[in-house]
């Protein structure tokens, strides 16, 4: 998959991950990527980078009219990037029931619409590359951090399962495991959960520039950081000791 001509659509674009990515897309010579968050208002310093070739988009990927919306405005994508998410922190015996429902339903439903939406997109445009943000947190489940690693976890079986479904449709896909990452949220889940100040961050630049390294390498496990490349090497030879390791962060 070459990104260079290319067209990205990258979902939650206003801020962290998404933000860099719309830049890295950019650098590498992309034709046009389109920005989505719910809010398009919180796009403009993400547009502003170049106005000629990012453009904002309204998708609200928990909607299914938004997500129809978007797929037939971004009619034009070969490569999309499902990358918004949420968090909700509190351990699933006790935390409210409709924090769990809005992340599953966010994190994995949602990811599942978008990807339904522009499967058709995708392939009517040549094919292309479809990369899933996951998490090393998908690989054990961190005990206060709630639905979050249940949602990616889901969302790793998710990636493997239309993976073979689209290959015959000229459509590679990717699962991307970024570990601790400089951004809101992991800030936010840090005030909560002190023993993630212990981890080393990645800047969201260095894990974008990595996450377009690897759908262009074809790699269908992405680790875009040292930490994350770290887990994924234990992980592959000791999956208990990644589980362990994860579950005793608290």
């Amino acid at each position: 998959m070459r990104v260079h001509n290319a067209v990205a659509l990258v979902t939650g674009a206003n801020r962290g991950i998404g933000s860099a990515l719309v830049t890295a897309f950019l650098e590498r010579g992309a034709t046009r990527v389109h920005a989505g968050a719910r809010d398009p208002g919180t796009l403009a310093a993400v547009t502003a980078q170049d106005p000629e070739r990012v453009r904002p988009l309204a998708l609200d990927i928990t909607d299914p009219t938004s997500v129809s919306s978007a797929a037939l405005t971004a009619a034009d994508v070969t490569i999309l990037v499902n990358n918004a998410g949420v968090y909700a922190m509190g351990h699933l015996l006790e935390m409210d029931l409709r924090d769990v429902e809005t992340v599953m339903n966010t994190n994995w439903l949602g990811t599942l619409r978008v990807l339904r939406a522009f499967a058709p997109v995708v392939e009517g445009n040549g094919g292309g590359a479809v990369a899933n943000i996951i998490s090393v947190g998908a690989f054990g489940g961190t005990p206060s951090m709630g639905a979050y690693p249940a949602s990616k976890a889901a969302l790793n079986a998710l990636t493997q399962a239309v993976r073979p479904d689209l290959a015959p449709r000229g459509i590679t896909v990717h699962a991307v495991f970024p570990g601790p990452v400089d951004t809101d949220m992991l800030r936010l889940a840090s005030a909560g959960l002190p023993a993630m100040a212990d981890f080393p961050r990645a800047t969201t630049a260095d894990v974008a520039r990595a996450i377009v390294d690897g759908i262009e390498a074809g790699a269908e496990e992405i680790f875009p950081d040292p930490f994350a490349e770290q887990i994924g090497e234990e992980w592959s030879h000791d999956p208990k000791a990644v589980e362990r390791r994860l579950t005793t962060i608290a």
